[in-house]
C-alpha cells in the first residue's frame, strides 16, 4: 500500500511553509540531543563502514550528522519540500537525500540494492504515521538493514500525549511551532506504546537493546521548561 493523498499532502504543505534555519520545526533538534547520543548507543552494534539511512529526515539536521559517523549517510522523506530543504542545508556536504515513501516496496528494495545492508536511524516515524501504513515502515526498516545492517528506532510513548495536551492547553494555546503541526493535520504520539514493539517484532527484528528516553523539542512551555516527549528507543538486528 502507499500513503494515502491528504498524509501526503499534509507533509508536503508543513515542509513548503516551513522556513529554512535550524529549529523551525518542532522536532528539529540540535544533534547533540538527538543523533549523537543515539550513536553512541547504535555504535557498538553496527559497522561504521555501512552506510546509513535516515529515514524521515526532514530538512537533514540529523542526517548531516551521522554522515560524520558512518561510511555513507542518506536522507529519505517523503515529503518534496524537505527534501529541497535538507539540500538547501547540505551546502555541499558529503550527504545524500532523496524522496521516497517508506510504504513503497519496489522503492524500499531499490534502495537496499542501490546501499546494500545498510544501517537505519528512525526517530519518531511509526508514531505519526496512519494506522494502515505503520506495518509497512516496520517492514522498510527490516528490508533495508537486512542481514548485516542495525536499526536505532526511537518512538514516542503514550506519556508524550500527556505532555502535548499540556502544551496545547496552555493560557495562550500551543506555541507556534506546535500550532503548525496541528493546523497541517499531522498527529504526533498517535500510536499506542504496546504498538510498536509488536510492530518491530512482526516485521522480523530483533531487539538487542533498547531504553526509555525523551525527544527534546524546539518549543517550551509557557514557564519555560523545555518540551521534552517521553520515548522508547530500540537497538534492532535482521531475523
Amino acid at each position: 500500500m502507499n500513503v494515502s493523498d491528504k498524509y501526503r499532502s499534509n507533509w508536503e504543505s508543513y515542509w513548503r511553509e516551513t522556513a529554512d534555519g535550524r529549529g523551525e520545526a518542532i522536532w528539529d533538534a540540535d544533534p547533540a540531543l538527538s543523533a549523537v547520543p543515539h550513536s553512541e548507543l547504535l555504535l557498538p552494534y553496527a559497522d561504521a563502514d555501512r552506510a546509513i539511512v535516515d529515514l524521515g529526515c526532514g530538512n537533514g539536521t540529523q542526517t548531516r550528522y551521522l554522515a560524520t559517523r558512518f561510511a555513507r549517510a542518506v536522507g529519505v522523506d517523503l515529503s518534496h519540500a524537505a527534501v529541497e530543504h535538507a539540500r538547501r542545508a547540505a551546502n555541499g556536504d558529503p550527504v545524500e537525500f532523496q524522496q521516497l515513501d517508506l510504504t513503497d516496496t519496489d522503492a524500499v528494495h531499490a534502495l537496499h540494492e542501490r546501499l546494500g545492508d545498510a544501517h537505519v536511524y528512525m526517530r519518531a516515524v511509526i508514531h505519526q504515521s496512519e494506522p494502515e501504513a505503520r506495518p509497512a515502515v516496520a517492514a522498510a526498516v527490516a528490508r533495508i538493514i537486512g542481514t548485516h545492517g542495525r536499526a536505532f528506532v526511537v518512538e514516542l510513548t503514550s506519556g508524550a500525549r500527556d505532555v502535548l495536551r499540556r502544551a496545547a492547553s496552555e493560557p495562550g494555546g500551543p506555541g507556534p511551532k506546535l500550532q503548525r503541526v496541528f493546523h497541517h493535520g499531522l498527529k504526533p504520539a498517535d500510536a499506542s506504546g504496546e504498538e510498536i514493539p509488536r510492530l518491530l517484532g512482526e516485521a522480523g527484528l530483533t531487539v538487542l537493546a533498547d531504553g526509555e528516553t525523551v525527544l527534546p523539542q524546539t518549543e517550551h512551555l509557557g514557564d519555560g521548561t523545555r518540551i521534552d516527549l517521553p520515548a522508547h528507543w530500540f537497538v534492532l538486528a535482521g531475523a
